[in-house]
């Protein structure tokens, strides 16, 4: 994969000179390059497949948290973007940075964190470049998840690179980039079957449970919690037949929509409710324990309480599992170990997607790679053109009006005409034999 690069002038001199004279007298006299600052795309990430959820938690971000988090790493130096992605199974930090600052982005992590204990650093993975891209889009499809297919995460990523806009975090080649791995998601979503029925954790903890023989039918069932996965949650056990109420924070009440058919409760009357339940499912974004051993002191239980926590950090207590009469699940109890036989094609269809339009990632980045490049190349050629023009037009008789127009005119032709030139031999050649005919055009005009 082509670095990507900057350009930078000397301000100094650019403010003593006109523009004009400046390119001239660089590009055409000197035939000194621009000076590069090289940059490339790095990610540091910690997921399900590395570290159970206690770990995960550690790390995680809420939405405000993330914000300020991305305004810090970006104010490092040798970072001009940054994107973090923080969900239940997953923390991501991406950034653009200088290859020529030693960047540590578990580092950046850390302090933000006030973590000081390095034997974290075994659950992360970093990514560089081509390795981080593919990471991504794979990702953004789905086809990382705990569940296969999943379009969760599609939403996830789209809402990371908007919390990242809104922070003035993100610089063009991320939003580039995040963008392109939504339109691979995108295309899955509608192309490929098994992208239909919105697949959850909660869709899996169903399925899980029905194969212990458990039915949801007719079950009474509390889900707190009523963000995007409550109600996911909720909706999904009511399809499988239970009936389901969902707390709310009583200073929200009347204002917060719940899907049809269910029941609300506040929030404080949780366990009131609980002596009720067959199942609870909790998922919110609490930096505190909805449900705590301490409140099931007193409160007389069905023998077979069902508890699924879906929150990262947790939202139910791991004492409470020890309970007696309880059965707690927590995000990791859902695991997928082997790709069904039946969804191998669906992955095959949906991977060449994902490599369609990684390619097209690819040619963008190299095309934003080179067009400096070429922009160089032809300034230099018009300029020798209309240089040797100049010289036979001073011999040619005509109005000097005439002759500047003529000038301007061989000029725009000539741009034209080199564009095509070099473009043209880019859309017939490989990558690698053009890239040598640039360099060769190049030290053309350096002698």
């Amino acid at each position: 994969m082509k670095n990507l690069v900057q350009y930078e002038v000397d301000e100094d001199w650019y403010n003593n000179h006109s523009a004009v004279i400046y390119q001239r007298f660089v590009l055409v006299i000197l035939g000194i390059r621009r000076r590069v600052r090289v940059m490339s795309i790095s990610m540091i990430g910690i997921d399900h497949n590395m570290a159970p959820v206690d770990i995960r938690a550690k790390f995680a971000f809420t939405k405000k948290n993330a914000g300020e988090a991305m305004e810090k790493i970006k104010n490092q130096n040798g970072i001009y973007g940054c994107v973090i992605l923080s969900t239940c199974n997953r923390l991501e930090i991406w950034a653009s940075v200088d290859d020529e600052v030693d960047v540590c982005l578990y580092d950046c992590l850390c302090r933000i964190k006030g973590i000081t204990e390095d034997s974290y650093r075994q659950y992360f993975v970093e990514r560089k470049d081509q390795e981080a891209v593919e990471h991504l889009f794979y990702l953004t499809s789905g086809l990382k998840s705990q569940i296969i297919g999943e379009d969760q995460i599609l939403t996830q990523v789209k809402d990371a690179l908007n919390l990242a806009r809104e922070n003035f975090a993100a610089d063009g080649v991320l939003e580039v980039l995040f963008r392109m791995a939504a339109t691979a998601g995108k295309r899955i979503k509608t192309e490929v079957p098994f992208s239909h029925g919105n697949p959850s954790v909660i869709h899996q903890a169903i399925g899980f449970l029905a194969e212990k023989g458990y039915s949801l039918r007719d079950k009474t069932c509390m889900v707190i919690g009523n963000g995007e996965m409550g109600k996911v949650a909720a909706q999904a056990l009511q399809e499988a037949g239970a009936d389901v109420t969902v707390t709310i924070r009583q200073y929200r009440s009347g204002v917060v929509n719940i899907p049809l058919g269910c029941k609300r409760i506040n929030y404080g009357d949780r366990m009131e409710y609980v002596p009720q339940c067959d199942l609870v499912v909790s998922a919110t974004a609490s930096p505190n324990f909805t449900l705590k051993e301490e409140l099931f002191q007193g409160i007389r239980i069905k023998d077979d309480l069902i508890l699924i926590d879906l929150a990262v950090p947790r939202d139910i207590e791991p004492a409470v599992g020890k309970i007696q009469g309880i059965t707690l699940y927590d995000m990791d109890s859902f695991r997928i170990e082997e790709v069904p036989a039946e969804l191998q094609e669906n992955l095959e269809a949906a991977g060449a997607i994902v490599r369609e339009q990684m390619d097209e990632f690819f040619q963008w980045l190299d095309g934003r790679d080179l067009i400096p490049r070429i922009q160089d190349i032809k300034d230099e050629a018009v300029n020798d053109l209309n240089l040797r023009i100049a010289k036979i037009l001073k011999k040619t008789p005509m109005e000097e009006d005439d002759r500047q127009n003529l000038l301007h005119a061989v000029d725009m032709a000539a741009g034209k005409v080199v564009n095509k030139l070099i473009f043209g031999l880019r859309d017939s050649l490989n990558q690698e034999i053009f890239l040598e005919c640039v360099a060769g055009l190049e030290k053309i005009y350096e002698e």
